[in-house]
């Protein structure tokens, strides 16, 4: 099965940090956006299809890991990768690293919901020719 990943260069910024010089854990969140921004923009599934499409995509479960400390001026990378899921989902997975050392992971799911912010419960159409283009 092909695997769609990205991957995206983080440039740690003073405003991330917290006394310490360490990033505040709810910047991870903002580098998990920035991620799934990434993969969006290079398999056509950013957030603006999804709103054109008639359709939203909150999140509804976050898991994140902190392995080592991420610090100030630190140029870590994150690569994010989809995992496929029949259900009415989009699931990802993500590793940020410096060098070889893996500094946090996390796990994402998103839902889809309508225009009128009910739960969809079957896949979208555009998202399955999605599935059908990319997978």
């Amino acid at each position: 099965m092909t695997t769609l990943s990205a991957k995206k260069q983080l440039d740690i910024r003073f405003s991330e940090v917290d006394s310490m010089g360490v990033v505040w854990h709810g910047s991870y969140m903002l580098y998990l956006e920035d991620a799934r921004e990434a993969f969006g923009a290079k398999y056509d599934l950013g957030y603006l299809r999804f709103f054109g499409e008639g359709y939203y995509a909150p999140l509804v479960d976050v898991q994140l890991k902190y392995k080592q400390p991420i610090i100030y001026g630190m140029h870590p990378e994150i690569e994010i990768i989809y995992t496929p899921t029949e259900a009415a989902k989009i699931v990802f997975d993500y590793r940020i690293t410096d060098g070889d050392t893996v500094m946090a992971t996390a796990h994402t799911v998103q839902v889809f919901m309508d225009k009128q912010y009910k739960l969809v419960l079957g896949n979208p159409p555009f998202f399955e020719e999605w599935k059908k283009k990319w997978l």
